[in-house]
C-alpha cells in the first residue's frame, strides 16, 4: 500500500509504518537489503516521521539562524520580518511550550537581539548612515521588542545573569548527542558514519590536505553555532526513526531529546567529557600548527592575503647591455603609464619607477625633450596618489610636487627651443631633434591649476587653530612664485586664453591680502635715503593696487569666458573694498550689473560675491556710510546663514537637509580659515549701522500706525532684550548694542558710547580694523549726531523753543554741525520747527497731533480703507451697468472721490500750518 493512502492520527501512522510496508534507512546500513523490501514507485522515496514538538522547535530554530544572520550584516529590515514570523511561530507552538516549558534558546534570541537592537540605538554615527528602511525598522522592532519581551521578563533575567552555564549545557547535550547518534549508527559491518567519513578524509594527503584545512575549521564553527541554538528540555529520547537531510545530519529528534544529567556522577561525567573535548581541540590545533610549520620549511606553499595582486616587485627597468636611446624610453615610460588607473596599481612604485627613469635619461644624455615628458607625468602621476577627490596630499607628496614643478619650469626657462601645449599630438612630438624647435605634449598651466586646488583642499582638511596649519599656509609663498613663474612663461608663449586663466589664479592669491607696504608708504611719504637697501627694494616693488588693476584690465578686455571676467570684477571689487577705496568699488560694482544674474552663476562665484558685498558694506561702514552699509550687508545678515552663504562652515540644520554626498559636495567648496571673514565683527557692523538708522526713525514716528522696519534682525534684538526678567550688565556683542540702543531712545549719548566702545568692544571687533583709531572716532561723531536727532524728535512736543548753544554743549557737537542737523530735518519736514537767527535758537511749532488725535487720524484711515474695500466688493458682485459705475469705481482705484477729498482736506490742514 501506498504512503499516500495512509490516514489516521500520529500513533495510527507510527503503528502502520512498523509493519512491512515501509523500512526506515538506517545511516550507515547496508542499502542492498532495503530494496527488495520497497516497491518500484518509492525506491527514491523517503518518510520523515516527526513529532509535532519537533516540527515546532524546528521551525522556530530556521527563524533564529535567518534573524542572528541579519544581525550579522546589520540588515534591521530582514530582522523585523523575521521577528514577526518568529511571533506568529511561537504561537502556533504554544500548546506544546505550556507541557515542555520556554525553550532555553528562544529566550537567549530575546535577550540578544533587544542588546543588539539598544547597541545599534546608541551608536549616533551609525543611524546617521543607515538607509531609510532601516532606519524605519530600528524604531518599530526596538518598540515591539520591548513590549514583547515584558512577558518573558523573569526568564531574560534568569539567562542573564548566568548565560555561560546555559552555553555549557547545551554544549554538553550537543556532546551527549553526537555521541549517541555515533553509537547508533553503527551498520551490521560495524562501520559508523564517522570513521567512514574519518577514512574519507585521511585519504588526500601531501600538498592537497592544506586545502582542506579551511573546510574543517568551517564545519566546527557551525557546529558551534548549532550548539548555541539547541533547546534544552527534561523530556527523553524516545524515536530513533528521525532521519537526516540526504545524510548532511543524523537524528535531530534524539539530539535535541537528550535528558539533562541530574544525578551528581552524571555531573562529573558531563565535566570530564566537556574537558576531554576541550583537550581534543586544543591537541588539532597544535597538530595543524606543526603541519604548517613543516610545509612553510619545506618551502613548497606560502600564504597570501586575499583580493586583488599588488605589484610585489619592481620590474627591471631594461635587461643588461641595452642600449639606451630614446625610443626605448619612451617605450619604457609608455609600459609604466599604462598601469595608471588600473586597480591593484601600486602608485608610490609607480612614481619611483618614472623618477628612476628620469635619472637614466639625465645620465645618458637623452635631451631635455624626455626630461621634460617624464616630469609631466612624474607630477600627474602625483596627483592621482589618491584617487579621491575629498582626500589631500600628505606633506611628502606635496613637497615632490613643488620641486618637481620647480625643476620643469627651470628647464623650460633655460630652453626657449621648447614648446609644451595641449593641441600638440603625441604622434607629432619632436623630443630629440635639436635642429628643429622640442615640441612636447603637455600643458604646464593645467598642472598648476591643480596645484593650487590641491594647496586649497590642504587648508580645507587642516586644523585652523594649530601649528600645521600655519606650517602649510607657509607654502602658499611658493604656490605664488610658481605661479608668477608660469605667468612669465605664459606672457612670452602662451595664448590669450591661457594667460587670462593664470592673470586670475594670480588675482585669486592677491585679492585678499591688505597691502600694509603700501599703506604703509601712504601715511608716512619717504624721507631721505636713511633707509637700508633691503627697505628700498621692498618699497619699489609693485603695489598690490597696481598689480591687481593691471591683470583686471586684460582680463576685462581679452576674455571670452563670462566666468573669469565676472571672478576678476568681484575680486577688483573686493580689493578696493578691503583698501577703503569706497567710491571706486560701488562705482565698479554699479556699472558691472553683476547683481541681477549672479543667481545663475555657479556656487563658488556666488560665495565670491557674497564675500564681496560683505566687504563693500564693511567698507562703508568705515567710511561712516551707515546707511549704504546696512543695505549692504541686508541680505546676507537677514537670511540669518552668513555663515554658509560666506562658505566658512555649514549650519547643523541645513546638514539634516542634504544627504551624505551633498554634504561633501558643500565641504569641498569651503573657504580656507585664513580667507575667512570675522563673523562677529560683520553682525556687529550690521547691527550698529541698523542702531545709527532704525532708533531716530522709531522715534520720529512713534505714533504712526504704518511704521515699517528697517532691520528685522535688530528688532528682533531689541525684544529679546526686552523679555529678559532679570537685565544685568552686558556681556556679548549683542547685548552691548541693545544697551546702547535703549539709551540712545533717551538721548544719552554718552552712555550709548561706553556701550559701543569700551575695552571688550575693542578686543572683540574695533581692534580688528586696519585703521581702529579712525573707526572709533568716527563712531563716536555719528552717535552723537544719530543722539541729537533722537533728542529733537522725543522731546519736541515738550519745547517752546530751545537753543542750538544748548544743544551743542548737550552733545559736545561745534555749533556748526548743530545748525546743519537742525536745517536738515527742517527742509525734510521731519522737523516742524523753524531757526531763529539773531537768537541762535530753534523755534518749535505746535503741529504734533495728541494721544487722542492720533486715535482718530487711525479710526478714519481704516474706516477710508473698509470703504474702499466694500465698493470693489460690491462692483465686483454687480458688474457695470453705465459710465457712472465705471467712473466711480474707476475713481476709486486711481484713489480719487473719497481718499480724494481726504487727501485735499489733508493738505489744506496743512497749509494752514
Amino acid at each position: 500500500m501506498s504512503r499516500f493512502f495512509t490516514t489516521g492520527s500520529d500513533s495510527e501512522s507510527e503503528s502502520s509504518l512498523s509493519g512491512e510496508e515501509l523500512v526506515t534507512k538506517p545511516v550507515g546500513g547496508n542499502y542492498g537489503k532495503q530494496a527488495l523490501l520497497l516497491s518500484e514507485d518509492e525506491e527514491d522515496t523517503k518518510r520523515v516521521v516527526r513529532s509535532a514538538k519537533d516540527k515546532r522547535f524546528e521551525e522556530l530554530t530556521n527563524l533564529i539562524r535567518t534573524i542572528r544572520n541579519a544581525m550579522k550584516i546589520r540588515d534591521v529590515t530582514k530582522c523585523l520580518e523575521e521577528f514577526e514570523l518568529l511571533g506568529k511561530a511561537y504561537g502556533k507552538a504554544k500548546s506544546i511550550v505550556d507541557k515542555e516549558g520556554v525553550p532555553r534558546f528562544y529566550i537567549r534570541i530575546l535577550a540578544d537581539l533587544e542588546d543588539y537592537l539598544n547597541e545599534l540605538w546608541e551608536d549616533k554615527e551609525g543611524k546617521k548612515k543607515m538607509n531609510k528602511n532601516n532606519a524605519k525598522a530600528l524604531s518599530t522592532l526596538r518598540q515591539k521588542i520591548r513590549k514583547y519581551n515584558r512577558d518573558f521578563e523573569s526568564h531574560i533575567t534568569n539567562y542573564k545573569q548566568n548565560p555561560e552555564q546555559s552555553a555549557d549545557e547545551d554544549a554538553e547535550k550537543n556532546e551527549e548527542d553526537s555521541e549517541g547518534s555515533s553509537d547508533e549508527d553503527e551498520d551490521e559491518d560495524g562501520i559508523s558514519a564517522a570513521a567512514f567519513l574519518k577514512k574519507k578524509s585521511e585519504a588526500p594527503s601531501g600538498d592537497s590536505r592544506k586545502f582542506l584545512k579551511k573546510l574543517e575549521d568551517e564545519d566546527e564553527d557551525s557546529e558551534d553555532s548549532e550548539d548555541d541554538e539547541d533547546w534544552d528540555t527534561g523530556s527523553t529520547s524516545s524515536d530513533s526513526d528521525s532521519e537526516e537531510e540526504e545524510g548532511k545530519q543524523a537524528a535531530p529528534a534524539s539530539r535535541f531529546l537528550k535528558k539533562a544529567p541530574t544525578t551528581e556522577e552524571d555531573k562529573k561525567a558531563a565535566e570530564k567529557k566537556r574537558e576531554d573535548k576541550a583537550k581534543k581541540k586544543h591537541d588539532r590545533k597544535s597538530k595543524r600548527l606543526d603541519e604548517e610549520e613543516e610545509d612553510n620549511e619545506g618551502g613548497e606553499w606560502e600564504r597570501v592575503r586575499g583580493g586583488m595582486p599588488l605589484v610585489k616587485e619592481k620590474p627591471k627597468m631594461f635587461a643588461k647591455g641595452t642600449e639606451i636611446t630614446h625610443a626605448v624610453v619612451i617605450k619604457k615610460l609608455n609600459e609604466i603609464l599604462q598601469a595608471r588607473g588600473k586597480k591593484g596599481t601600486d602608485r608610490a612604485a609607480q612614481i619611483e619607477l618614472l623618477q628612476l627613469l628620469v635619472q637614466i635619461a639625465s645620465e645618458n644624455n637623452l635631451g631635455e625633450g624626455v626630461t621634460v615628458k617624464i616630469k609631466f607625468n612624474i607630477i600627474a602621476s602625483l596627483y592621482d596618489y589618491n584617487p579621491n577627490l575629498a582626500t589631500y596630499m600628505k606633506p611628502e607628496m606635496w613637497q615632490k610636487c613643488l620641486d618637481c614643478i620647480n625643476e620643469l619650469m627651470d628647464i623650460l626657462f633655460a630652453n626657449p627651443n621648447i614648446f609644451v601645449g595641449e593641441n600638440i599630438l603625441e604622434e607629432s612630438e619632436n623630443l630629440h631633434n635639436v635642429d628643429q624647435p622640442l615640441r612636447i605634449r603637455g600643458c604646464i598651466l593645467t598642472l598648476v591649476e591643480r596645484m593650487d586646488e590641491e594647496f586649497t583642499k590642504i587648508m580645507q582638511n587642516t586644523d585652523p587653530h594649530s601649528q600645521e596649519y600655519v606650517e602649510h599656509l607657509k607654502d602658499e609663498a611658493q604656490v605664488c612664485a610658481i605661479i608668477e613663474r608660469v605667468q612669465r612663461y605664459l606672457e612670452e608663449k602662451g595664448t590669450t586664453e591661457e594667460i587670462c586663466r593664470v592673470y586670475l589664479r594670480r588675482i585669486l592669491h592677491t585679492y585678499y591680502k591688505f597691502d600694509y607696504k603700501a599703506h604703509q608708504r601712504q601715511l608716512t611719504p619717504p624721507e631721505g635715503s636713511s633707509k637700508s637697501e633691503q627697505d628700498q627694494a621692498e618699497n619699489e616693488g609693485e603695489d598690490s593696487a597696481v598689480l591687481m588693476e593691471r591683470l583686471c584690465k586684460y582680463i576685462y578686455a581679452k576674455d571670452r569666458t563670462d566666468r573669469i571676467r565676472t571672478c576678476a570684477i568681484l575680486c577688483h571689487i573686493y580689493h578696493h573694498a578691503l583698501h577703503s577705496r569706497w567710491y571706486q568699488a560701488r562705482d565698479l560694482m554699479l556699472m558691472s550689473h553683476l547683481q541681477d544674474n549672479i543667481q545663475h552663476a555657479d556656487p563658488p562665484v556666488q560665495i565670491l560675491y557674497n564675500r564681496t558685498m560683505v566687504q563693500l558694506g564693511i567698507c562703508a561702514f568705515r567710511q561712516g556710510l551707515t546707511k549704504d552699509a546696512h543695505n549692504a550687508l541686508l541680505d546676507i545678515q537677514s537670511s540669518g546663514r552668513a555663515k554658509e552663504l560666506l562658505g566658512q562652515g555649514l549650519l547643523l540644520r541645513s546638514l539634516q537637509e542634504r544627504n551624505q554626498e551633498q554634504e561633501k559636495v558643500e565641504r569641498r567648496r569651503q573657504v580656507p580659515f585664513h580667507l575667512h571673514i570675522n563673523l562677529e565683527l560683520l553682525e556687529c557692523v550690521y547691527l550698529v549701522s541698523a542702531m545709527l538708522l532704525e532708533i531716530p526713525y522709531m522715534a520720529a514716528h512713534e505714533s504712526d500706525a504704518r511704521r515699517r522696519m528697517i532691520s528685522k534682525q535688530f528688532h528682533h534684538q531689541l525684544r529679546v532684550g526686552e523679555r529678559q526678567p532679570l537685565l544685568g550688565p552686558p556681556e556679548s556683542m549683542r547685548e552691548h548694542v541693545v544697551a546702547a540702543s535703549k539709551a540712545m531712545k533717551m538721548g544719552d549719548w554718552k552712555t550709548c558710547h561706553s556701550f559701543i566702545i569700551n575695552e571688550k568692544m575693542n578686543g572683540k571687533v574695533w581692534d580688528l580694523f586696519p585703521e581702529a583709531d579712525k573707526v572709533r572716532t568716527m563712531l563716536v561723531r555719528k552717535i552723537q549726531e544719530e543722539s541729537l536727532r533722537t533728542y529733537l524728535f522725543t522731546y519736541s512736543s515738550v519745547y517752546d523753543s530751545i537753543s542750538m548753544e544748548t544743544l551743542s554743549d548737550m552733545f559736545e557737537l561745534d555749533l556748526p554741525t548743530v545748525h546743519s542737523i537742525i536745517s536738515k530735518m527742517i527742509i525734510n519736514e521731519e522737523l516742524m520747527a523753524s531757526l531763529d537767527q539773531p537768537t541762535q535758537t530753534v523755534v518749535m511749532h505746535r503741529t504734533e497731533p495728541t494721544a487722542q488725535q492720533n486715535l482718530a487720524l487711525q479710526l478714519a484711515e481704516k474706516l477710508g480703507s473698509l470703504v474702499e474695500n466694500n465698493e470693489r466688493v460690491f462692483d465686483h458682485k454687480q458688474g457695470t451697468y453705465g459710465g457712472y459705475f465705471r467712473d466711480q469705481k474707476d475713481g476709486y482705484r486711481k484713489n480719487e472721490g473719497y481718499m480724494r477729498r481726504g487727501g485735499y482736506r489733508q493738505q489744506q490742514s496743512q497749509t494752514a500750518y
